[in-house]
Formats: C-alpha cells, structure tokens, sequence
C-alpha cells in the first residue's frame, strides 16, 4: 500500500441553513476525519490508501466504515465493538464566517483502540504513514497506538509523515506540546501550519518553523500558509510555493489535510519539493469550494485542470 493512517473519523451533521442549531431543522449527513480525509483524498489522486479505527457496532459506524470504502480505501483492518458508540460532530454556520465545531466523541469506540489490536504485519506493508496530532488527544489507549505504530514504522523504514493538527477542544497546549514534539522528532515530513509552529516552537516565521523542526532531525518541512501556498525546507533550503486564490471560499474545513494528501501524492511521484508544494496547494485550495469536509477534493485529472496544467472540457 501507499499510504496508511489511522484515526477517529465521526459522523457529520451539516446544517442546511445558518444560525444557531437550535433553530436549524434539517442537516446532510456525511463524514469527518482529518486521517479518513487525506486516505480518501489520496485514494481520488490514484494511490492505494488504507484506514483502520474502531467504530461502534452501530448504524453510524457501519455508515463511517461503508463511505470511506466506497471512495477505495482499504478499511479491513476496521474494528467494532458493542461496548461504545461511534462518534457524531455538528457544524454551526453564520453567514460566510467560518463554521463552529460541535464534538460529541468522548469515550467513542474509537478511543478504546489499543496496541495489541494492531495488525503488525499489515502496518508493514505501508510506504507512509500518515498520523495526526488528534489522535494521541483522544485517548491514553490511542496515545499508545500511535507511538506503537511509530515504533514498527523506526523499526521497518517507513516514512513518517506528521501533521500536528493541534485541537485545544480536545485538550491543553501544555500537555500537547511534549507528546506531539515526541512524535516530530520520530517523523519524516512534517506539516504544519503557523499557528502550530508558534505553539510548539515559539515562533511565527516559516523559516524558522521549517528549521527548528529540521534541527530536531526532520527530512522535509511544508509550512502551510492558508491562501498563499506553503514553504517547503530541507537540508539542502526551502522556497515558498505560490497558492491559489479562491474568491468566495464555501468550507475549510478539511483544507489542511488536502494538501497533505497532495503534497504526499507529490512525494510518492518522486517529483521535486516545489511541485510536491504545488500539487498540495491545488488539493487545499479545491476543498475550500464546497461544503463538506472530504467532497471537495479532486480526481488526478481534475486537480490538473484546476492547477492550469490540462484543459477541462466542460461540454
């Protein structure tokens, strides 16, 4: 496989209509998670992606395990337990601002995923792997799992990519901070943002960002930078990757692990740091156009037409 990860993924009530939800009647139901995000962005670009979690042996864990399949991704791996219940999120909308964020995922089936669970040989099998600073906020059992699964990776060659993914809903900087540094210093690629590199390193300069997490012996940095673009560093120097405008974003939300998935599906196609950049800023960009967390991201061919690089034929 190409790329695994592994992670909560809930259950999405999306408003149709905006103000507070206690005059909204009607919702879309879909799915959100950041892993399942960049597994189904990855799968759309051509790659083999797998997810595993543990769901609730309920009506919507059986909802989360069927869509992220029917996008390709390998879920096999998939547990489920009569025990907990899978987890459920609402968005709150007004006007264009972005949307407020409701959880309700504490002692989900998920956090009850443990390290003896995992299937050592199949992890194995991936060139990446994927982790996200959420998933270690969860749970005492995940937090396990994730450096379990840190530890086959060191063991067996296998690239780390890391996205810092801070949620302080979830929990508090000063117990983020040393277990999400922990899991930089055993990663590959690391991709955050700016708000993440000032809370983790004390700066707000990319370059700086790029550099510390290089020092603590990272191979690749993307700094992203929302509308435009990202800066990508290695040992050898970084450059800044020009990103796209979008005019009238219409959601996010689910923005940041587009451009995982694109800069990841740049790594994987051995092509250069600067098109790795570029690859990831067009994935973010064409999230933001729609609502939902994942249905914005693009088919290979699709993302092409929308970077300019082939032209759409739309009749």
């Amino acid at each position: 496989m190409d790329v695994l990860t592994f992670g909560e993924t809930m259950v999405l009530f999306n408003p149709q209509s905006n103000g507070p939800l206690r005059y909204v009647n009607s919702f879309n139901k879909s799915i959100a998670g950041a892993e399942s995000n960049v597994a189904i962005a990855l799968s759309r670009l051509g790659h083999e992606a797998a997810w595993f979690s543990k769901l609730g042996e309920d009506e919507f864990g059986k909802y989360i395990r069927n869509a992220i399949r029917s996008e390709g991704v390998d879920t096999s791996r998939t547990k489920f337990t009569n025990e907990k219940s899978s987890a459920i999120l609402f968005k709150e909308r007004f006007g264009g601002e972005n949307p407020n964020v409701y959880y309700y995922r504490q002692d989900s089936a998920a956090t009850t995923l443990t390290a003896e669970e995992l299937d050592l040989e199949y992890i194995k099998q991936a060139k990446i792997i994927h982790i996200t600073g959420i998933t270690p906020a969860l749970s005492d059992s995940l937090r396990k799992v994730v450096f379990e699964v840190l530890r086959i990776a060191r063991e067996n060659s296998i690239t780390i990519s890391f996205d810092p993914n801070i949620r302080l809903k979830l929990w508090d900087i000063e117990e983020a901070k040393p277990i999400l540094l922990d899991i930089a210093r055993s990663s590959d690629i690391v991709l955050p943002g700016i708000s993440e590199g000032e809370m983790l390193l004390g700066t707000s300069d990319e370059k700086e960002i790029a550099n510390k997490f290089l020092d603590l012996g990272c191979k690749l940095v993307a700094v992203k930078l929302s509308e435009k673009g990202c800066y990508v560093a290695n040992s050898s120097g970084g450059t800044y990757v020009k990103g796209y405008e979008i005019k009238n974003p219409v959601d996010t939300v689910g923005a940041g692990d587009g451009f995982a998935a694109g800069f990841l599906s740049g790594i994987l196609r051995n092509l250069s740091l600067e098109e790795c950049g570029q690859l990831g800023n067009g994935v973010g960009a064409m999230a933001t156009l729609v609502q939902g967390d994942m249905e914005g991201y693009p088919y290979f061919e699709q993302l092409l037409a929308f970077m300019g690089r082939r032209k759409s034929v739309d009749r």
